[in-house]
């Protein structure tokens, strides 16, 4: 996972990467955006965990259109957007925001999708761990895990 920011053109906005994984591992949901079979542009919002590491967890249905795009493994975009602030006097946004390339694969083992559950568990309902661990339990035969592979990652705040 390469944080990397050359590529940002305003380098005075530059997010330091000690922000980023903060971000990344609080933001609340991110944007993912694939290309459909059809080379249509598609953008999702969904809820994340972040494993801390390489990877990204995304969970779905077993099919649907967002599956149908992501072909294994696929080159996917995942945005994620921090805190924002409108400053209408300066037509102007304070905002902070991560853009990952990730490769995206599907088809995990039941345990990588236990694992997966049990990460957007505690990042949305830590308060009721048992609870649940016993509805990942029951969620992993028909639920779709996506992992996304990070590949390079950059920030922006202003």
């Amino acid at each position: 996972m390469i944080y990397n920011n050359t590529a940002v053109r305003r380098q005075d906005r530059l997010l330091p990467e000690n922000e980023a994984r903060e971000l990344l591992a609080s933001g609340e949901y991110g944007v993912l955006s694939v290309i459909t079979g059809e080379n249509i542009p598609y953008g999702i919002p969904i809820s994340y965990a972040w494993d801390g590491e390489n990877s990204v967890y995304l969970h779905s249905a077993p099919e649907g259109r967002k599956i149908s795009a992501l072909l294994t493994p696929a080159n996917v975009s995942f945005c994620v957007v921090g805190k924002t602030k409108v400053i209408p006097e300066k037509f102007s946004t304070f905002y902070e925001s991560i853009i990952l390339t990730c490769r995206a694969v599907k088809g995990l083992s039941p345990e990588e999708k236990k694992k997966a559950l049990m990460l957007l568990v505690d990042k949305y309902s830590p308060d009721h761990p048992e609870k649940g661990s016993r509805y990942a339990d029951a969620a992993v035969k028909g639920t779709e895990i996506i992992r996304l592979d990070i590949i390079e990652w950059s920030g922006k705040k202003k």
